[in-house]
């Protein structure tokens, strides 16, 4: 049976790609790093040893991996762990500031106003899905 308990990453080691994987890390001479020979990442050993994090990456948090012995693990969670909880947050702010702003307009734009009121809700939360959904 696999080891579940994180292991300390061997700076000599030979290990897959935590992102790809068809590639392998390589270690980067005098540093506590390595770098993927196919997608040209690199990774940084943290100084437990037992962490490795992704150093140029296009999102907004950190991707962490632990190695468990034969795969990587990610750690880092990020956002994902306050998705739910932001999400609804980003719907019911907006609506609650536009739809009084709707009611006490007077004349028939209380549709057009409510139907503003749930498009501007529902962007930001499209935005972070669409951010957010890998």
């Amino acid at each position: 049976m696999p080891p579940h308990k994180a292991q300390k990453i061997d700076l000599n080691g030979d290990y897959p790609c935590p992102c790809r994987r068809r590639g392998r890390l390589v270690p980067i001479t005098l540093t506590e790093a390595f770098g993927c020979d196919r997608c040209q990442q690199i990774f940084v050993v943290d100084e437990s040893g037992y962490s490795l994090e992704q150093l140029s990456t296009h999102y907004p948090y950190k991707q962490i991996w632990q190695w468990r012995g034969h795969q990587w693990s990610r750690t880092g969670t990020g956002i994902r762990s306050h998705y739910l909880s932001l999400a609804l947050g980003m719907l019911l702010v907006p609506l609650v500031i536009w739809l009084p702003l709707a009611l006490y307009t007077p004349g028939p734009n209380i549709i057009l106003w409510a139907m503003v009121a749930v498009m501007l809700a529902m962007l930001p939360a499209l935005m972070v899905w669409l951010a957010y959904r890998r």
